[in-house]
């Protein structure tokens, strides 16, 4: 008999995002972002007559590509482009591997995929204040904050997308801002503020926020009394296999020694009396 498959639990409340991204007011995380994708491309040299563009906010990056909404299922036609850009959007997917199977069909034969998105260590701070700051107060823990990705493990959801040359790298952005309270306030206009499915549905009790801005003063605050918010951003390169592309060599097949190649004496491996 055939067992039924079980959909796995939905990490993010899709309805409560796009709200939160409706009211969204605040975009320079996205112009930092922009900055940097359109420097990668310059590096890329070469250019791109089909680009697309999965994102949560459409007009902001229109001009670097057709924007397509990041939906569990996108909008993309399979070996329509010839580059896609993930914007800023992956860490809320319910499904990233998934979303990076759908971009690396939507590409052409030696296409290119370049995803930015948020890091594990973005807000670190803030979520530590936060979780400790709930506990003393009430006793309980409450899902707040994405568990977003280290580098590491993205790196490797690339491999399992099946993207040919696949490179994850990363830059971190430091904020400062006047307390936590207005840092909150500012996530809320990124259109960032919590949107996990098991969230609280009431409001956060303000006890619990005005301990938190306690202890991120405490712990962080500059001579100047201003906190830092660390924002982390993963970039994630990949291509579409093409069999111009470069291949790694096979194990013994180099064709000159290394001694050679670095016009260098090959010395003889001494091995020390008991060890060998």
């Amino acid at each position: 008999m055939f067992r039924a498959m079980q959909t796995p639990p939905s990490l993010t409340d899709r309805h409560a995002l796009l709200r939160n991204r409706a009211r969204a007011s605040a975009f320079f995380l996205h112009d930092e972002a922009r900055a940097e994708v359109q420097e990668r491309l310059v590096e890329v040299n070469r250019s791109f007559t089909s680009p697309a563009v999965v994102t949560g906010f459409p007009d902001l990056w229109r001009d670097l590509g057709a924007p397509v909404g990041d939906d569990d299922i996108l909008a993309l036609e399979p070996a329509s482009h010839d580059l896609v850009i993930h914007a800023l959007a992956l860490h809320w997917a319910n499904d990233p591997v998934g979303q990076l199977v759908q971009c690396r069909r939507a590409l052409r034969p030696d296409g290119l995929f370049l995803g930015l998105m948020f890091g594990g260590q973005t807000l670190a701070e803030l979520r530590a204040c936060l979780a400790e700051a709930e506990i003393e107060v009430t006793g309980g823990l409450s899902p707040r904050v994405l568990p977003m990705g280290e580098i590491r493990d993205l790196g490797g959801l690339l491999q399992r997308a099946g993207f040919a040359l696949p490179v994850a790298d990363s830059f971190t952005k430091t904020v400062r801002y006047r307390d936590a309270l207005h840092l909150m306030r500012d996530l809320r206009a990124m259109g960032e503020a919590n949107a996990l499915t098991a969230r609280l549905r009431q409001p956060t009790r303000r006890a619990v926020l005005i301990r938190a801005a306690e202890l991120y003063h405490a712990r962080f605050a500059d001579p100047e009394g201003r906190i830092p918010a660390t924002f982390e951003f993963i970039c994630l390169t990949g291509w579409a296999a093409d069999e111009s592309q470069q291949k790694p060599l096979r194990p013994g097949s180099a064709a000159q020694r290394l001694a050679d190649a670095l016009n260098t004496a090959e010395m003889p491996l001494v091995v020390p009396p008991g060890k060998g």
